[in-house]
């Protein structure tokens, strides 16, 4: 058998004891064995609370992490747990324009692309275009207030521009193919 646990020991009957006597001193004992073991479960972590698995039962009183929670405490805890910080805050930016940079501004502008901290801003007229660039530091400014530091450092502002194949990340030097447009 195995002795690990305190009430699985065999309880010693006191010396010169008889009858009622040794039938309180026996009940005496065993009860402060329980104590000490309930004390001893009390300091301990509950089985399964680490290690992941489920906790059977109902929860009792006080706070308990079967208890329902609050859905943004969670997905706060999630985004932590995961290291989604900073895909969150660069969709938060993309989805918060407005109440970012203005309803003025987001009348006028969107963000189009946010790659290594460099957000690429359209504008709709060349003339809010210069108005932005004009506006950056301010924008950066309240962009990391809003979304945290360190997500946007550059700002790239340009206007409406038709497609040109001659520009951009991914062109091809030379005259390029001819039959185009026929």
């Amino acid at each position: 058998m195995s002795h690990d646990h305190p009430l699985s020991e065999p309880l010693e009957p006191p010396d010169g004891l008889q009858g009622p006597e040794l039938a309180r001193a026996v009940l005496d004992a065993a009860k402060a064995r329980r104590e000490t073991a309930r004390a001893q479960r009390r300091t301990q972590p509950r089985p399964g609370a680490e290690s992941g698995r489920r906790l059977r039962g109902y929860s009792g009183p006080g706070p308990d992490p079967r208890d329902p929670q609050l859905l943004g405490s969670m997905l706060n805890r999630l985004v932590q747990t995961r290291g989604w910080q900073r895909p969150t805050a660069e969709a938060a930016l993309f989805g918060s324009w407005e109440k970012i940079v203005g309803t003025d501004v987001a009348a006028h502008s969107r963000p189009v692309k946010l790659e290594n901290g460099e957000l690429t801003v359209e504008a709709e007229s060349t003339a809010w275009a210069t108005q932005l660039r004009l506006l950056a530091a301010g924008l950066i400014k309240r962009i990391a207030g809003e979304v945290g530091h360190g997500v946007v450092k550059k700002l790239h502002i340009h206007g409406p521009a038709a497609p040109s194949w001659s520009k951009g990340p991914r062109r091809v030097r030379g005259r390029g193919p001819r039959d185009t447009y026929g």
